[in-house]
Order: structure tokens, then C-alpha cells, then sequence
């Protein structure tokens, strides 16, 4: 487990290294997007993930580590929307958004660490394709949750299907860092 916590902390600084840049460049334009246009950011991500993974080619040149790192991003702005109100044209400042996103990572880290302690890792025998499938089974959950306008009845709410996404994404991360050649960052 100490090979993955310090895997999954690198995982997790690079994702949070490239939101506080475009938090410098950008602002927290992000804090406009109600849940589902977060949801949704998440599954073009996803999708195209999938697309590449079954027709074996791509055509834009982004990696698909970029792409799962977004969905990282976008699960902890929607983390981050649950929780914020106010006004959501107010830029927010960037040490605030550090401080939010340390939040947020810490919350999904402690979900990681309890769920591998009960299952044993069973996510490093799974495949790529496993992942992307339950992150896309997990954004579907969340837009039924949102038509019943957060309500469920014996189910986990939003935030849990984020915890989880962002949680599938970092294990893809991982799995992808593992295979590649020494030497790529």
C-alpha cells in the first residue's frame, strides 16, 4: 500500500499542478458550471477515451493521460460546486483554490485508502477499459441523481460517484505511468 499512496500522491500533484496553472491563467471561470455541465465535461472526456480505446486510433494529438487527468480536475471541481455557494461570478483567489482542492484530495485519498484496505487493490488487476466503463456507469448514476433533483433512496449521492470517478481516473494514471517507458513523464 505504500507504493501506491506514494503513486497515487504523485498522480493526484500533477493533476492539482495543472488546475493551479490554469487557475492562474483562467480564474475560477469553472465556478459558472452547474453539476451537470461538470457531469457532462466529464463524459466527453470519458467518451473519447472509449472511442480511442475501441477504434485503436486517434486523430487529436491530446494523450489519453491527459484526458483522465481532466476527468480528475472536473470530479474535484464538482466536489468543490457541491459544497460552494455565492456568487459564482467571483473569481476566487488561488491560494483559496489550493486550499480547496487540498480539500477535496484529501477526502477522495482517505475514500482510496479505506476502499483498498477492503478490496485488497483489486483495481491494479483491472483494465483501462474497466475504468473508463465505471466512470461513465458513475456519470450516468449522476444524471438520474440530478433529474430526481438529488434525491436517491438507498443509493450513494453526487458526491460519492465523483469520489469514485476521480478515484478510477487516478488508478488509470497509475496503471499508465507503470507501463510506460523509464524516462516518460
Amino acid at each position: 500500500m505504500s507504493n501506491t499512496l506514494a503513486q497515487y500522491q504523485q498522480a493526484i500533484g500533477t493533476c492539482k499542478d495543472i488546475f493551479i496553472k490554469k487557475a492562474r491563467d483562467y480564474g475560477t471561470s469553472w465556478r459558472v458550471l452547474r453539476l451537470i455541465s461538470v457531469t457532462d465535461q466529464i463524459f466527453i472526456k470519458a467518451q473519447r477515451i472509449r472511442n480511442i480505446q475501441e477504434l485503436g486510433t486517434q486523430k487529436v494529438e491530446d494523450q489519453i493521460d491527459g484526458e483522465f487527468r481532466g476527468i480528475v480536475n472536473y470530479g474535484i471541481i464538482g466536489l468543490i460546486q457541491l459544497g460552494q455557494h455565492g456568487n459564482p461570478y467571483q473569481d476566487l483567489p488561488v491560494d483559496e483554490v489550493s486550499r480547496l482542492y487540498d480539500e477535496q484530495a484529501r477526502f477522495v485519498q482517505s475514500v482510496m485508502e479505506d476502499k483498498n484496505h477492503d478490496y485488497g487493490e483489486a483495481w491494479r488487476d483491472m483494465s483501462q477499459e474497466s475504468f473508463v466503463d465505471l466512470i461513465l456507469t458513475k456519470l450516468l448514476r449522476i444524471k438520474q441523481i440530478l433529474r430526481n433533483e438529488g434525491k436517491t433512496l438507498i443509493s450513494e449521492g453526487i458526491d460519492a460517484n465523483f469520489v469514485d470517478i476521480i478515484n478510477y481516473a487516478l488508478f488509470a494514471l497509475i496503471k499508465i505511468d507503470e507501463a510506460a517507458p523509464a524516462g516518460r513523464l
